[in-house]
């Protein structure tokens, strides 16, 4: 899961926990407002605070990657669809002779 997403989840968690513990605990519209920003606030700073120490912690590694192979599988790709487009024209420009033909033939009948 993505930092922002981890985030975002935690921060929307901590919303509706803030909801239920307003609604719980006051009387009043402005105390089930509080409670459920402050409560929201401390499980978005929570949040920020258990990615940083994630991020801390976690070791960077550095891999290889073969950039020649996979610029030589893109190149296959890009000529595979090229090919197909050319079949497709091909195809569209045949059907639409062949719809002209029967177009002229059905006004000729008429």
């Amino acid at each position: 899961m993505l930092s922002e997403n981890f985030i975002h989840f935690f921060t929307v968690q901590g919303f509706f926990i803030g909801i239920v513990f307003g609604l719980l605990k006051s009387f009043d519209a402005f105390g089930l407002l509080s409670y459920t920003l402050i409560i929201t606030a401390f499980f978005y700073l929570f949040g920020h605070i258990v990615i940083g120490f994630y991020y801390r912690t976690m070791e960077m590694k550095s891999y290889y990657f073969p950039k020649e192979f996979h610029e030589k599988e893109l190149d296959l790709f890009v000529n595979e669809i090229k090919k197909r487009e050319q079949i497709i024209d091909k195809a569209v420009s045949m059907t639409d002779s062949l719809s002209e033909l029967n177009q002229n033939d059905t006004e000729r009948e008429r």
